[in-house]
């Protein structure tokens, strides 16, 4: 076993994925520290340390099975990547020269607040797959405590603050293992955990506290692994060969998920995320830099960014480098780029088959022929009302069965205007929570699906599911 990793050029496509994974809401627009979002943060592929986890429903571990197929002396080349939290605080200089934490430190170009910044790790190693098959590989390894200054200048160049930042130490082991399967072809279920390993327990840190935020400093947070084969192929999880689906079948995979990663058409790298994503993800071309918000929606968070007050763009600078790496982004941004952030058509084909008629532009509009909004033939507003003065009415005729709240329907979402989602629910069964009537007379009904255990919050909330009248029919009460 070696701790050298394969050559960048095998990971390097798969390493623009696992960059995205790794700072996954990272900081999320605004990018200020002072924005609710941002106080809560480290969502994704946490280990927390063990004596912590179980209570708190966070894990310490992750476990990725995936079938391969070494070719000859294969070798097999690990990487395992996570952020490693160090938490910063500000601190200004008194007169006389003693430095004092201040909750803010303002900057003429930023307003410097306490952050936690993550720095990346990385834990490499390269193993024989015949020594895998031997037994289990460990790679024990510990990231150390430590504490660093930053001075901060005023614009005469004497310092008037700094920025301290102190890491905890995290303790983690890599465990890795082949199983040979019984198959026709040489091929193997690899294990590979990942676990944290951390003896700290709550109640020992000495600055007190048993919260979330006295763990994460020793937490391997958004953990994930890229796993290269040197000769041979990963099987797909999602589309293995006839051969392999009772083996794949069997792989459990606890809090991520393995992709094939790489080139389009390769298979000997995987990417095991603890986001779920499909094989051989892929960045936009069109993206220019990364903005940490949820994997994104550059226009918006490019248009939204540069809308930001002079004062929130200083506030967002001072958050993190990161942060200010984006606001300069979207600041300099030209037009040609936002625009070509717009959207894209990547691929047209063919989707009737081949013995039925080619589709034509007239045979979509049929589709869409009609209004995409259900409109009764008297408007609730429209002078012709029986009372034009008082409330809309909070009943519909539909099929000739009177429906309000409380009534129940079946869904039979239409395909001329339905959302993609809404189509899961065809034939499901709900009760109308509301009826609406819009300004240009169309109506709407507000309603939740039976069975939904959120269903109670969403009446609370007001946060529905809207059907026209046409996409529903009335069920008969028992």
């Amino acid at each position: 076993m070696t701790t050298t990793a394969l050559p960048d050029s095998r990971f390097a496509v798969a390493r623009q994925v696992a960059d995205a994974v790794l700072f996954e809401g990272y900081v999320l627009y605004p990018y200020r520290a002072s924005a609710a979002k941002n106080r809560l943060r480290w969502q994704f592929g946490v280990l927390v340390p063990p004596a912590w986890g179980p209570a708190h429903g966070e894990h310490s571990f992750q476990r990725t099975e995936v079938v391969m197929e070494p070719r000859g002396a294969a070798t097999l080349a690990v990487e395992l990547r996570f952020l490693h939290a160090q938490r910063r605080t500000v601190e200004e200089v008194r007169p006389d020269g003693s430095f004092a934490v201040v909750p803010e430190l303002h900057r003429p170009d930023r307003v410097l607040v306490p952050w936690d910044e993550g720095t990346e790790e990385r834990v490499e190693m390269t193993v024989a797959v015949a020594e895998l098959e031997e037994g289990e590989v460990s790679l024990p390894f510990a990231r150390p405590a430590r504490e660093e200054t930053e001075p901060v200048l005023g614009a005469d160049g004497r310092e008037v603050g700094r920025l301290v930042r102190r890491t905890e130490r995290a303790d983690g082991v890599l465990r890795l293992r082949a199983e040979q399967l019984d198959v026709p072809y040489r091929a193997f279920k690899l294990i590979a955990v990942v676990e944290n390993t951390s003896a700290w327990a709550p109640g020992t840190d000495p600055a007190g506290g048993a919260e979330r935020d006295a763990a994460l400093p020793r937490s391997l947070v958004a953990a994930h692994l890229l796993l290269g084969l040197s000769a041979g192929s990963f099987l797909s999880m999602t589309d293995p060969p006839e051969w392999a689906k009772a083996s794949v079948a069997t792989c459990a995979n606890r809090h991520t998920w393995p992709v094939l990663a790489g080139e389009p058409g390769s298979s000997d790298v995987v990417l095991s995320s603890p986001i779920i994503l499909e094989d051989h993800p892929g960045i936009a071309p069109e993206s220019i830099g990364a903005m940490y918000d949820a994997t994104e929606i550059d226009e918006i968070l490019a248009l939204r960014t540069a809308a930001l007050t002079d004062q929130e763009k200083r506030e967002a600078r001072g958050t993190d480098s990161r942060a200010a790496a984006v606001i300069d982004l979207a600041e300099s941004m030209p037009p040609e780029v936002l625009e070509r952030l717009h959207g894209a058509v990547r691929a047209l084909r063919e989707i009737t088959d081949p013995g039925s008629p080619a589709a034509t532009p007239e045979s979509f509009a049929e589709l869409f022929d009609e209004d995409p909004v259900f409109r009764p033939e008297t408007p609730w507003w429209d002078p012709a009302h029986a009372d034009p003065a008082g409330p809309s009415p909070d009943r519909v005729l539909i099929d000739g069965t009177p429906v309000g709240p409380g009534s129940r329907v079946v869904l039979r979402p239409g395909l001329r205007r339905t959302d993609a989602q809404d189509l899961f629910l065809q034939g499901a069964a709900a009760r109308v929570e509301a009826v609406l009537h819009d300004v240009d007379g169309g109506v709407h009904l507000a309603v939740t699906v039976e069975g939904d255990p959120g269903a109670d919050i969403r009446r609370e909330q007001g946060r529905f599911l809207y059907f026209q009248p046409d996409e529903v029919a009335p069920l008969e009460e028992a």
